[in-house]
């Protein structure tokens, strides 16, 4: 029989990867580069790997969701993405689908809570 632990932690990934993309879209609304960017997201509680968000950046960047800019004028160049018009305009649909659907797994949980008092 599998451990509980490695089954838990298996299907929180899985949570996790179906949250990233609007993570990240959530907080490109202004420049922001790679590194920064996993920081913040880390520091709200949403832990991402710079090998998992680089290659997402660039697949959002071909997607046009987000465009790039380099900044050389620092001590070392930076890429900094942010959200195009596109992109804003699919994340504000994806917040909303978000939105619903989290308020539909609350209603699920909490039905099923509730189911669980009665017994």
């Amino acid at each position: 029989m599998p451990e509980n632990d490695d089954i838990l932690s298996g299907l929180i990934l899985e949570l996790r990867r179906g949250t990233i993309i609007l993570s990240v879209l959530s907080q490109l609304s202004q420049p922001m580069y790679g590194y920064s960017l996993v920081q913040k997201l880390n520091d709200n509680g949403v832990p991402v790997e710079a090998n998992t968000l680089y290659p997402l950046l660039r697949r959002l960047e071909k997607q046009e969701l987000l465009k790039s800019e380099w900044e050389t004028e620092g001590s070392k160049p930076r890429k900094y993405y942010v959200r195009t018009e596109f992109g804003t305009n699919i994340y504000t649909q994806l917040a909303s689908h978000w939105r619903e659907m989290v308020g539909n797994m609350n209603n699920l949980i909490n039905r099923e809570d509730d189911d669980d008092g009665k017994e």
